[in-house]
């Protein structure tokens, strides 16, 4: 019987290795898995390769998993923003390697990865510093710059609802950059604020099939000071 529901984050990321490339779900803070974040943390996996849109921000997240010294490389589109001082000190002490990819490529080449797209032409980045020593060519008058897939030996996602085949959905820009990452990864960690039955996902509402997720872990939603609960986005 499939059955990926895991019962605590530290089991769904024992697995991972030192040296991992990972893959981290979020639009900035919205749909960052940030529960999965601090499990890796714990567990402790050193000399990692991080795949996500941005570098941080404030001192949680994804900014103490760079301060906890843990990576080596990121690959992001937007790595400085006000509030990234962890990556910015960093990144100028030498502490950190960068690789700075178009937000555009970034999506591209993940999914081109999950689609099994040996590599790809593209008109961003055309005679800039970023398409520096990459092979470049002239289609139909205009002109591209070859890109490869980026593969992911985990990636960390945030979902909204999941069953216990691992089959996802998402809420509103909460789904950002997770759809792309499971595909592209060989092993994926979803966390989802609700664990349904298997039929309950209206089939065409499921954005991840659960072909491409390997453990969900149910998770509860953040309390407010009200009282009340937050929907993380």
């Amino acid at each position: 019987m499939i059955h990926k529901i895991t019962d605590t984050i530290a089991e769904a990321l024992s697995g991972i290795q030192d040296g991992a490339t990972v893959l981290i779900g979020g639009f900035g803070t919205s749909g960052n898995p940030v529960e999965l974040i601090d499990g890796l943390i714990a567990q402790g996996a050193r000399d990692l390769t991080i795949v996500n849109n941005n570098a941080g921000n404030g001192d949680t997240g994804l900014a103490a998993l760079l301060k906890s010294g843990q990576v080596r490389k990121i690959i992001c589109s937007f790595p400085r923003q006000v509030d990234s001082w962890v990556f910015d000190e960093l990144y100028r002490s030498g502490k950190i390697e960068l690789e700075l990819v178009p937000q555009g490529n970034l999506a591209e080449r993940m999914r081109a990865a999950g689609a099994g797209i040996g590599a790809f032409f593209c008109p961003t980045a055309y005679g800039t510093e970023l398409a520096a020593g990459k092979e470049t060519r002239e289609i139909n008058g205009k002109h591209y710059v070859l890109e490869y897939p980026i593969y992911g030996d985990v990636a960390l996602i945030k979902a909204e609802q999941g069953d216990r085949w691992g089959n996802l959905t998402y809420r509103k820009s909460a789904r950002n950059f997770g759809p792309v990452m499971a595909t592209a990864a060989k092993f994926t960690v979803a966390t989802v604020h609700e664990v349904v039955e298997l039929g309950a996902l209206d089939p065409e509402a499921i954005v991840t099939p659960g072909i491409y997720v390997s453990k969900v872990v149910p998770i509860e939603r953040v309390a407010t000071q009200a009282g009340g609960f937050k929907k993380s986005a």
